[in-house]
């Protein structure tokens, strides 16, 4: 086309968009509708001229109501729309009010639309600043040219997306508003295009700021907006209606229950739940985020810019955000928590993980947080990926900045926070009060428990959720920051690694961090339902064994069914790294604990007195009652408890802590090949009771005579023994009840009849014991006066010692004899004064 018959043509565009009579088929073609909509010029409010966009605005108002329109007059509407869309020149307002944008960013691209675009990505803050007046121009020429309706009207959308809408919007008639839609939920796919995404997305931000816009929302929702937010026609406006103030509407009335009333229909609600995931892909796509995160965007976020990263780093800043700005982030992400599925990205990443273990719940109308819990119940799933994985963590670490973000939480529990925890707001403050207040009533046997049924059940699933990351105990967390850099470099968060790499280096972790792991030790042994790791591996086996078990019991049915053949070899691993842990202290022990409560201070006072908080006293206070035990001098309940430690450290030496303390060299240089076994059957503490003579140290030989004064006291905490006695423990002394050593002095007696005869094996270990007792009894150190007078008996110079303290007898009593008084004799009355 030559350059003057665009000239001219143009020229002709700008008059009619001046007067729409100067296209003669336009005005022929809508005569009667016109007419019979009262669109003519005689009911135009605001000028004599019969402009362009008023006809286009009213007649798509008529349209919009479901009202008909002759399909000449449709089709002409259609063409002149097109062409606003493609020309900007054709709209003063935008020439006028653009004039700085156009210049500065968009000058030389006038052609199919592009200049209309490029000033779409300038309002989206892709280019720079836009005025007020020019965004007001582009948001009126969007609702002139309606291009939602069809996706054609925008010829430079449409050659973009092309290729994107024949693969994966081709079920779809050409021109159907669906077309945009479709497009939007392929956003940031495969499918899509980057020249196509940009064009979608600089159309979609003006759509977004105008819920007539939409023109499935509009149809499906204008009844719901009219009753429930008063909301004006489709080509009428209020100042007094704040932007984006009839959609906020619309999605509170959506998230509403029957018994708050007023909901929204169906149809409607189905439509805004659709906006809501379009928006969640991008922040810019939600007016009132944009509007009031601008500064916070730019000060925390400046650098995420890949897709989805955005309302990610501002839930990350919660706590740093402007008021506005918080509350605005904080309501959205307490809607995701009702409903996950708003978070778009999300759901296509995890897609394989919800249509394998959570597609009952997702195909729920209602969400209710069952999705978000399902994802998270199966994080650590084969089929789940990278992506989800991270994206459910990071949803998890968000909630914990406000319970409210914990939709089924909040509901379970919002009445007892109000009344337990008042004006507390953190979620992990929230679980730990209410917790305590649990335990506290449980400890106390209240018969009427201040938490609620339905809330205690929601906080046990919050609990177990929060043991399976470290990062969900904030302040668990920043205690080990550094000591998990130097102990755990390079161990994954998930499944609970972190917190089970910290329990095993305990040693070397600061004093702080240590405190924290031993208190959560401590939780741990109370309910062993929070130990992740423990209920991970021996998930299976809890099953077989311990199905009708209570939280509180588990370990103790474990370790009951530990050496059972069908018991599986990881989880009798972690059976023993908990038995160990256990008898680093008492108080990781509960059973024991409750059991001793009166022996442990009788007995063991000193120890205590020496005890500092939140540190192990590494075995002492259990070797302490161990003594005892062998002296017979505990408290039925607590000798119980003593028992089955002693016969559960007798074939396992790590069990022991002070026997390993104490002993770590003999057991390297004396007990090598017995500790290096895989399967420990007592052989290391037989080895160590053996090789008695060649210990040196004091302190483990003193460890191995208390070993030995233990078995005295009963057969059952001797292995070796025990095993090789067992048919002489039936055939002689059956009726013998076990305990207080009366089964161990039966076999003695045996030993020592004559008409008896004992296996060989038992007759051989049982004359060892008798030896080392013997021995023992020789080296061990006096530990009272009726000691040191048996020792005195015992030794080959009684006669030497007796003779001494018979001399120093005689030497006292002639001292007094012979030299009188010491003191100065007293009156009596001086006496009795």
């Amino acid at each position: 086309m030559s350059e003057r018959c665009r000239d001219a043509l143009t020229t002709r565009q700008k008059l009619i968009a001046q007067d729409y009579k100067i296209s003669y088929s336009l005005a022929k073609s809508c005569k009667a509708d016109l007419k019979k909509y009262r669109c003519n010029v005689e009911n135009h409010p605001r000028s004599r001229e019969a402009r362009l966009s008023y006809l286009l605005l009213c007649l798509e108002s008529v349209v919009h109501r479901g009202r008909t329109v002759s399909s000449e007059c449709q089709g002409e509407m259609l063409d002149y729309r097109r062409m606003l869309m493609e020309d900007f020149s054709l709209s003063p307002e935008i020439i006028l009010g653009c004039r700085g944008e156009i210049e500065h960013h968009c000058s030389g691209l006038h052609r199919k639309g592009r200049t209309l675009h490029c000033l779409m990505k300038v309002a989206r803050g892709e280019k720079g600043n836009i005025a007020e007046k020019c965004q007001s121009a582009l948001q009126t020429l969007v609702q002139e040219v309606d291009p939602a309706n069809d996706y054609r009207i925008d010829r430079a959308l449409n050659e973009a997306c092309e290729s994107v809408i024949q693969t994966a919007c081709k079920h779809i008639r050409s021109g159907d508003p669906m077309i945009l839609s479709c497009l939007m939920e392929h956003l940031y796919t495969e499918k899509m295009v980057e020249e196509c995404e940009h064009r979608l997305l600089e159309l979609q931000y003006f759509i977004s700021r105008d819920w007539k816009l939409d023109p499935i929302l509009y149809r499906k929702c204008q009844g719901d907006a009219s009753r429930l937010c008063f909301a004006h026609g489709w080509n009428d406006t209020s100042e007094t209606m704040p932007a984006g103030a009839v959609f906020s509407c619309l999605y509170r009335h959506a998230y509403r229950t029957e018994e708050q009333g007023r909901r929204l229909s169906r149809e409607c609600r189905a439509e805004v739940l659709r906006i809501l995931h379009q928006r969640a892909l991008d922040v810019k796509l939600d007016p009132g985020m944009q509007a009031k995160c601008m500064s916070d965007l730019g000060k925390w976020c400046n650098e995420k810019t890949e897709t989805g990263q955005e309302l990610e780093c501002l839930q990350d800043h919660l706590d740093d955000l402007l008021v506005d700005c918080r509350e605005v982030v904080g309501n959205l992400t307490e809607l995701e928590s009702e409903d996950i599925q708003i978070e778009a990205l999300l759901m296509r990443a995890c897609e394989p993980i919800i249509q394998g273990y959570c597609h009952e719940v997702a195909d729920n109308q209602i969400d209710s947080g069952d999705l978000m819990e399902c994802l998270i119940q199966n994080k650590h799933q084969k089929e789940m990926n990278e992506k989800c994985a991270v994206g459910v963590t990071h949803f998890q670490l968000v909630q914990m900045k406000d319970f409210r973000f914990s939709y089924k939480f909040k509901m379970a529990c919002k009445e007892d926070v109000l009344k337990l925890c008042p004006n507390i707001k953190k979620k992990v403050d929230v679980v730990i009060c209410l917790s305590t207040t649990v335990r506290n009533d449980t400890l106390q046997e209240v018969k009427d428990q201040r938490v609620s049924l339905k809330c205690r059940k929601q906080l046990r699933v919050e609990e177990l959720e929060m043991s399976e990351d470290i990062r969900l105990e904030p302040e668990l967390y920043e205690a080990c920051k550094n000591d998990i850099k130097s102990v755990c470099p390079n161990v994954p968060y998930g499944n609970a690694q972190i917190i089970e790499c910290l329990k095993e280096g305990k040693k070397h972790l600061s004093s702080r961090c240590h405190q924290k792991v031993f208190k959560l030790q401590e939780t741990e042994m109370m309910d062993q339902e929070l130990d992740y790791t423990l209920m991970r591996v021996c998930k299976q086996m809890i099953k077989r064994f311990c199905s009708d078990t209570d939280s509180k019991g588990i370990l103790h049915c474990l370790k009951q069914n530990k050496n059972s053949e069908t018991m599986d070899p990881k989880c009798k691993q972690m059976i023993t790294k908990r038995q160990i842990t256990q008898n680093t202290d008492y108080r990781l022990n509960p059973l024991l604990r409750k059991s001793c409560k009166a022996d442990i201070p009788k007995f063991c006072q000193s120890i205590l007195n020496n005890a500092k908080d939140d540190q192990e006293l590494e075995g002492q206070v259990i070797s302490c009652l161990k003594v005892k035990y062998g002296e017979l001098r505990l408290s039925t309940d607590c000798e119980d408890q003593i028992r089955i430690i002693i016969q559960e450290t007798a074939l396992d030496y790590r069990l022991d802590p002070q026997l390993q303390i104490q002993c770590s060299e003999e057991i390297n240089s004396l007990c090598g090949e017995e500790a290096a076994a895989q399967e420990p059957t007592g052989q290391v503490e037989e080895c160590l009771k053996m090789n008695l003579l060649k210990i040196k140290s004091n302190g483990c030989k003193k460890e191995v005579l208390n070993m030995l004064k233990e078995s005295k006291a009963d057969i059952f905490v001797d292995p070796v023994l025990h095993t090789a006695c067992a048919l002489d423990l039936k055939h002689h002394c059956a009726a013998i009840p076990p305990g207080r050593g009366r089964q161990m002095s039966c076999l003695i007696e045996a030993l020592q009849d004559k008409v008896v005869r004992l296996q060989p094996e038992c007759k051989k270990r049982l004359q060892d014991r008798l030896d080392m007792w013997s021995y023992a009894a020789k080296v061990a150190p006096a530990e009272g006066f009726s000691d040191l007078a048996m020792q005195v008996m015992s030794s080959p110079s009684k006669n030497y010692f007796l003779s001494i303290l018979m001399v120093g007898v005689c030497v006292l009593f002639f001292g007094g004899l012979f030299c009188g008084r010491i003191t100065k004799r007293v009156t009596r009355e001086m006496k009795n004064r």
